[in-house]
Protein backbone atom coordinates (compact mmCIF):
# COMPACT_ATOMS: atom_id res chain seq x y z
CA UNK A 1 0.00 0.00 0.00
CA UNK A 2 1.09 3.30 -1.09
CA UNK A 3 1.19 5.89 2.27
CA UNK A 4 1.89 10.10 1.75
CA UNK A 5 4.78 10.57 3.27
CA UNK A 6 3.28 13.51 5.73
CA UNK A 7 0.32 11.04 6.43
CA UNK A 8 -0.68 11.40 10.43
CA UNK A 9 -1.94 7.64 11.13
CA UNK A 10 0.16 5.06 9.30
CA UNK A 11 1.23 2.26 10.99
CA UNK A 12 3.55 4.24 13.18
CA UNK A 13 1.36 7.44 13.78
CA UNK A 14 -1.23 4.92 15.22
CA UNK A 15 1.15 2.94 17.19
CA UNK A 16 2.29 6.92 18.56
CA UNK A 17 -1.44 7.80 19.04
CA UNK A 18 -2.19 4.65 20.99
CA UNK A 19 0.41 4.88 23.46
CA UNK A 20 -0.23 8.24 24.14
CA UNK A 21 -3.69 7.00 25.82
CA UNK A 22 -2.05 3.87 27.10
CA UNK A 23 0.90 4.42 28.95
CA UNK A 24 1.04 8.47 28.86
CA UNK A 25 -3.18 8.78 30.22
CA UNK A 26 -3.71 11.06 27.62
CA UNK A 27 -8.14 11.51 27.23
CA UNK A 28 -9.31 9.83 23.75
CA UNK A 29 -10.86 13.41 23.18
CA UNK A 30 -7.06 15.26 23.66
CA UNK A 31 -5.41 12.55 21.76
CA UNK A 32 -8.15 12.96 18.88
CA UNK A 33 -6.94 17.06 19.15
CA UNK A 34 -3.23 16.23 18.88
CA UNK A 35 -3.39 13.91 16.01
CA UNK A 36 -6.32 16.01 14.32
CA UNK A 37 -8.59 12.83 14.04
CA UNK A 38 -11.95 11.89 15.96
CA UNK A 39 -12.40 10.54 19.82
CA UNK A 40 -14.35 7.35 17.68
CA UNK A 41 -11.33 6.64 15.40
CA UNK A 42 -8.91 7.02 18.45
CA UNK A 43 -11.12 4.25 20.36
CA UNK A 44 -11.18 2.30 16.88
CA UNK A 45 -7.48 2.08 16.84
CA UNK A 46 -7.02 1.49 20.99
CA UNK A 47 -9.39 -1.61 21.17
CA UNK A 48 -7.53 -3.19 18.32
CA UNK A 49 -4.01 -2.33 20.12
CA UNK A 50 -5.92 -4.10 23.12
CA UNK A 51 -7.60 -7.38 21.06
CA UNK A 52 -4.24 -7.85 19.27
CA UNK A 53 -1.31 -5.66 19.94
CA UNK A 54 1.05 -4.06 17.08
CA UNK A 55 0.00 -5.91 14.28
CA UNK A 56 -3.64 -4.42 14.92
CA UNK A 57 -2.40 -1.18 14.08
CA UNK A 58 -1.67 -2.57 10.32
CA UNK A 59 -3.94 -2.27 7.13
CA UNK A 60 -6.48 -4.44 6.76
CA UNK A 61 -8.13 -5.74 3.35
CA UNK A 62 -11.34 -4.20 2.45
CA UNK A 63 -12.44 -7.25 1.77
CA UNK A 64 -16.03 -8.36 3.74
CA UNK A 65 -15.54 -11.25 5.72
CA UNK A 66 -18.23 -13.11 4.28
CA UNK A 67 -20.30 -12.47 0.87
CA UNK A 68 -23.35 -14.01 0.89
CA UNK A 69 -24.74 -12.99 -2.54
CA UNK A 70 -21.05 -14.76 -4.31
CA UNK A 71 -22.44 -17.06 -7.12
CA UNK A 72 -22.03 -20.81 -5.14
CA UNK A 73 -18.96 -23.04 -5.44
CA UNK A 74 -20.74 -25.79 -6.54
CA UNK A 75 -22.63 -23.20 -9.36
CA UNK A 76 -18.44 -21.96 -10.33
CA UNK A 77 -17.30 -25.97 -10.56
CA UNK A 78 -20.14 -25.87 -13.22
CA UNK A 79 -19.24 -23.36 -15.16
CA UNK A 80 -15.46 -24.29 -15.17
CA UNK A 81 -16.13 -27.91 -16.05
CA UNK A 82 -18.71 -26.50 -18.85
CA UNK A 83 -16.00 -24.16 -19.94
CA UNK A 84 -13.05 -27.13 -20.21
CA UNK A 85 -15.36 -28.69 -22.96
CA UNK A 86 -15.22 -25.07 -25.12
CA UNK A 87 -18.09 -23.47 -24.91
CA UNK A 88 -18.53 -19.93 -25.45
CA UNK A 89 -19.88 -17.57 -22.26
CA UNK A 90 -23.64 -17.62 -23.86
CA UNK A 91 -23.92 -21.68 -23.82
CA UNK A 92 -22.54 -22.14 -20.15
CA UNK A 93 -24.99 -19.03 -19.11
CA UNK A 94 -28.17 -20.89 -21.63
CA UNK A 95 -27.26 -24.29 -19.72
CA UNK A 96 -27.21 -23.51 -16.71
CA UNK A 97 -29.68 -21.01 -16.45
CA UNK A 98 -26.87 -18.04 -14.94
CA UNK A 99 -27.12 -14.61 -16.55
CA UNK A 100 -23.88 -14.11 -18.93
CA UNK A 101 -22.58 -11.35 -16.86
CA UNK A 102 -21.85 -13.81 -13.58
CA UNK A 103 -20.44 -16.61 -16.52
CA UNK A 104 -18.21 -14.38 -17.24
CA UNK A 105 -17.34 -13.20 -13.88
CA UNK A 106 -16.67 -16.58 -13.31
CA UNK A 107 -14.32 -17.14 -15.51
CA UNK A 108 -12.15 -13.73 -15.46
CA UNK A 109 -11.64 -15.11 -12.03
CA UNK A 110 -10.78 -18.74 -12.96
CA UNK A 111 -8.40 -16.92 -15.70
CA UNK A 112 -10.80 -18.74 -18.20
CA UNK A 113 -12.09 -15.99 -19.93
CA UNK A 114 -10.22 -16.36 -23.15
CA UNK A 115 -10.05 -19.90 -24.80
CA UNK A 116 -6.81 -19.96 -25.49
CA UNK A 117 -6.02 -20.25 -21.77
CA UNK A 118 -7.59 -23.79 -22.30
CA UNK A 119 -4.70 -25.21 -24.26
CA UNK A 120 -1.61 -26.32 -22.81
CA UNK A 121 1.54 -24.16 -22.79
CA UNK A 122 4.08 -24.69 -25.73
CA UNK A 123 7.49 -26.36 -24.22
CA UNK A 124 10.38 -24.26 -24.37
CA UNK A 125 12.35 -25.85 -26.64
CA UNK A 126 15.92 -24.70 -27.02
CA UNK A 127 18.19 -25.50 -29.69
CA UNK A 128 22.21 -24.73 -30.39
CA UNK A 129 24.13 -26.06 -33.14
CA UNK A 130 27.06 -28.22 -32.68
CA UNK A 131 29.76 -26.30 -34.39
CA UNK A 132 30.30 -22.59 -35.25
CA UNK A 133 29.39 -21.59 -38.74
CA UNK A 134 26.53 -23.98 -39.27
CA UNK A 135 24.45 -21.19 -38.82
CA UNK A 136 24.63 -17.39 -37.40
CA UNK A 137 22.07 -14.96 -36.72
CA UNK A 138 21.34 -11.46 -38.66
CA UNK A 139 19.21 -8.80 -37.59
CA UNK A 140 18.64 -4.99 -37.52
CA UNK A 141 18.08 -2.39 -34.93
CA UNK A 142 17.01 0.95 -35.42
CA UNK A 143 18.63 3.63 -33.47
CA UNK A 144 18.53 7.69 -32.93
CA UNK A 145 21.58 9.52 -34.14
CA UNK A 146 22.44 11.78 -31.60
CA UNK A 147 24.13 15.12 -31.59
CA UNK A 148 24.06 15.49 -27.57
CA UNK A 149 23.22 13.97 -24.33
CA UNK A 150 20.03 12.66 -24.44
CA UNK A 151 16.81 12.25 -22.51
CA UNK A 152 18.03 8.61 -21.12
CA UNK A 153 20.91 10.81 -19.47
CA UNK A 154 18.95 14.00 -19.08
CA UNK A 155 15.95 13.30 -18.28
CA UNK A 156 14.88 16.04 -20.70
CA UNK A 157 12.16 14.64 -23.40
CA UNK A 158 11.77 18.21 -24.89
CA UNK A 159 14.97 17.85 -27.21
CA UNK A 160 16.16 15.76 -29.43
CA UNK A 161 13.36 13.09 -29.44
CA UNK A 162 10.05 15.87 -30.00
CA UNK A 163 12.36 17.30 -33.15
CA UNK A 164 12.49 13.53 -34.51
CA UNK A 165 9.42 13.07 -33.99
CA UNK A 166 8.56 16.36 -36.10
CA UNK A 167 11.50 15.36 -38.80
CA UNK A 168 13.96 17.74 -38.11
CA UNK A 169 16.27 15.96 -35.90
CA UNK A 170 19.27 13.99 -36.22
CA UNK A 171 17.74 11.00 -37.96
CA UNK A 172 18.20 7.83 -37.57
CA UNK A 173 21.27 4.56 -37.94
CA UNK A 174 20.65 1.01 -38.41
CA UNK A 175 22.36 -1.43 -36.22
CA UNK A 176 23.10 -5.04 -38.16
CA UNK A 177 24.27 -7.71 -36.24
CA UNK A 178 25.47 -11.01 -36.57
CA UNK A 179 25.88 -13.68 -33.40
CA UNK A 180 27.13 -17.65 -33.94
CA UNK A 181 24.48 -20.05 -32.77
CA UNK A 182 27.34 -22.51 -31.50
CA UNK A 183 29.59 -20.10 -30.22
CA UNK A 184 27.92 -16.79 -29.77
CA UNK A 185 30.46 -15.13 -31.40
CA UNK A 186 29.07 -11.66 -32.67
CA UNK A 187 29.51 -9.40 -35.37
CA UNK A 188 28.21 -6.09 -35.36
CA UNK A 189 28.07 -2.67 -37.63
CA UNK A 190 26.42 0.75 -38.23
CA UNK A 191 24.91 1.02 -41.41
CA UNK A 192 23.15 4.41 -42.82
CA UNK A 193 20.32 2.40 -43.78
CA UNK A 194 17.93 -1.34 -43.35
CA UNK A 195 17.84 -1.64 -47.03
CA UNK A 196 18.98 -4.10 -49.09
CA UNK A 197 22.11 -2.79 -50.28
CA UNK A 198 23.32 -2.41 -46.53
CA UNK A 199 22.41 -6.00 -45.54
CA UNK A 200 24.09 -7.65 -48.16
CA UNK A 201 27.47 -5.06 -47.18
CA UNK A 202 26.83 -5.93 -44.09
CA UNK A 203 26.74 -9.81 -44.60
CA UNK A 204 29.72 -10.03 -46.52
CA UNK A 205 31.56 -7.42 -43.55
CA UNK A 206 30.51 -10.69 -41.23
CA UNK A 207 31.36 -13.44 -43.50
CA UNK A 208 35.22 -11.82 -43.60
CA UNK A 209 35.03 -11.19 -39.92
CA UNK A 210 33.77 -14.88 -39.33
CA UNK A 211 36.73 -16.24 -41.46
CA UNK A 212 38.79 -14.18 -39.99
CA UNK A 213 38.84 -16.15 -36.76
CA UNK A 214 38.61 -19.75 -39.05
CA UNK A 215 34.83 -20.10 -39.03
CA UNK A 216 33.18 -21.01 -42.26
CA UNK A 217 29.74 -19.81 -42.38
CA UNK A 218 27.06 -22.21 -43.90
CA UNK A 219 23.62 -21.07 -42.86
CA UNK A 220 22.63 -17.75 -42.25
CA UNK A 221 18.79 -17.18 -40.30
CA UNK A 222 16.87 -13.63 -40.69
CA UNK A 223 13.50 -12.48 -39.87
CA UNK A 224 11.25 -11.31 -42.93
CA UNK A 225 12.09 -7.74 -43.04
CA UNK A 226 12.12 -6.78 -47.15
CA UNK A 227 15.70 -6.13 -47.47
CA UNK A 228 16.13 -9.95 -46.39
CA UNK A 229 13.35 -11.09 -48.51
CA UNK A 230 15.02 -9.18 -51.57
CA UNK A 231 16.66 -10.77 -54.36
CA UNK A 232 19.57 -9.12 -53.95
CA UNK A 233 20.14 -10.62 -51.04
CA UNK A 234 18.97 -14.23 -52.05
CA UNK A 235 21.24 -13.94 -55.05
CA UNK A 236 24.47 -13.49 -52.77
CA UNK A 237 23.30 -16.09 -50.44
CA UNK A 238 23.00 -18.48 -53.56
CA UNK A 239 26.80 -17.45 -55.00
CA UNK A 240 28.16 -17.58 -51.75
CA UNK A 241 27.07 -21.06 -51.32
CA UNK A 242 24.78 -19.80 -48.22
CA UNK A 243 22.01 -21.68 -47.39
CA UNK A 244 19.10 -18.89 -46.48
CA UNK A 245 16.21 -19.97 -43.43
CA UNK A 246 13.49 -17.24 -42.27
CA UNK A 247 11.39 -17.31 -39.51
CA UNK A 248 8.28 -17.99 -39.36
CA UNK A 249 6.60 -14.80 -39.21
CA UNK A 250 5.63 -13.13 -35.56
CA UNK A 251 7.91 -15.42 -34.18
CA UNK A 252 10.88 -13.46 -32.59
CA UNK A 253 11.88 -16.31 -30.45
CA UNK A 254 13.17 -18.52 -33.38
CA UNK A 255 15.46 -15.66 -33.82
CA UNK A 256 16.07 -15.18 -30.29
CA UNK A 257 19.64 -15.09 -30.15
CA UNK A 258 19.87 -12.62 -32.00
CA UNK A 259 16.67 -10.56 -30.50
CA UNK A 260 19.06 -11.40 -27.05
CA UNK A 261 22.37 -10.13 -28.33
CA UNK A 262 20.68 -6.43 -29.42
CA UNK A 263 18.67 -5.97 -26.17
CA UNK A 264 22.76 -6.76 -24.11
CA UNK A 265 24.25 -4.57 -26.91
CA UNK A 266 21.70 -1.82 -26.34
CA UNK A 267 22.23 -2.04 -22.92
CA UNK A 268 25.90 -2.08 -22.06
CA UNK A 269 26.83 -0.02 -25.60
CA UNK A 270 24.47 1.84 -26.97
CA UNK A 271 23.10 3.11 -23.60
CA UNK A 272 26.06 2.64 -21.50
CA UNK A 273 27.49 5.90 -21.58
CA UNK A 274 26.63 9.32 -22.21
CA UNK A 275 27.36 10.01 -25.83
CA UNK A 276 28.36 13.42 -27.03
CA UNK A 277 27.57 12.38 -30.77
CA UNK A 278 26.65 9.19 -32.90
CA UNK A 279 29.85 8.71 -34.25
CA UNK A 280 31.52 8.71 -30.95
CA UNK A 281 29.41 5.80 -29.99
CA UNK A 282 29.86 3.89 -33.43
CA UNK A 283 33.82 4.21 -32.77
CA UNK A 284 33.00 2.73 -29.35
CA UNK A 285 31.02 -0.11 -31.18
CA UNK A 286 34.21 -2.24 -32.01
CA UNK A 287 36.29 -2.28 -28.78
CA UNK A 288 32.81 -3.12 -27.05
CA UNK A 289 32.87 -6.10 -29.64
CA UNK A 290 36.32 -7.35 -28.38
CA UNK A 291 35.02 -7.00 -24.61
CA UNK A 292 32.08 -9.13 -25.80
CA UNK A 293 33.52 -11.67 -28.26
CA UNK A 294 36.64 -12.65 -25.79
CA UNK A 295 36.55 -11.26 -22.28
CA UNK A 296 33.05 -10.82 -21.52
CA UNK A 297 31.13 -14.54 -19.44
CA UNK A 298 27.87 -15.56 -21.65
CA UNK A 299 25.41 -17.67 -19.31
CA UNK A 300 24.14 -19.19 -22.74
CA UNK A 301 27.26 -21.51 -22.91
CA UNK A 302 28.34 -22.07 -19.45
CA UNK A 303 29.43 -18.52 -18.23
CA UNK A 304 32.49 -19.23 -21.03
CA UNK A 305 33.79 -16.43 -23.15
CA UNK A 306 32.65 -16.52 -26.72
CA UNK A 307 35.97 -17.09 -28.01
CA UNK A 308 36.77 -20.19 -26.56
CA UNK A 309 34.15 -22.06 -27.83
CA UNK A 310 36.84 -21.85 -30.94
CA UNK A 311 39.60 -24.16 -28.93
CA UNK A 312 42.52 -21.84 -30.12
CA UNK A 313 45.75 -22.44 -29.60
CA UNK A 314 48.21 -20.15 -28.10
CA UNK A 315 49.73 -19.05 -31.13
CA UNK A 316 45.87 -18.29 -32.62
CA UNK A 317 45.22 -16.37 -29.72
CA UNK A 318 47.84 -14.69 -29.71
CA UNK A 319 47.65 -13.70 -33.92
CA UNK A 320 43.70 -12.52 -33.54
CA UNK A 321 43.74 -11.39 -30.06
CA UNK A 322 44.46 -7.21 -30.61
Amino acid sequence: MDVHENARLTPKGREEMVRAIVESGLSKAATARRFNTTAKTVAKWVDRFRRDGIEGLRDRSSRPHSSPSQTPQAACAAIEAWRRQRRTGKQIAAELGISLATVSRVLRRLGLNNLAALEPGEPVRRYERERPGEMIHLDIKKLGRINGIGHRITGDRRGQSNLRSRGKGPGWEFVHVAIDDASRIAFAKVMNSERRRSATTFLKAALAYYESLGIKVERVMTDNGSCYKSFAFRRLCKRLGLKHIRTKPYTPKTNGKAERFIQTSLREWAYARAYQHSRQRTEDLPFWLHSYNWHRPHAGIGDKTPISKLGLTGNNVLRLHT
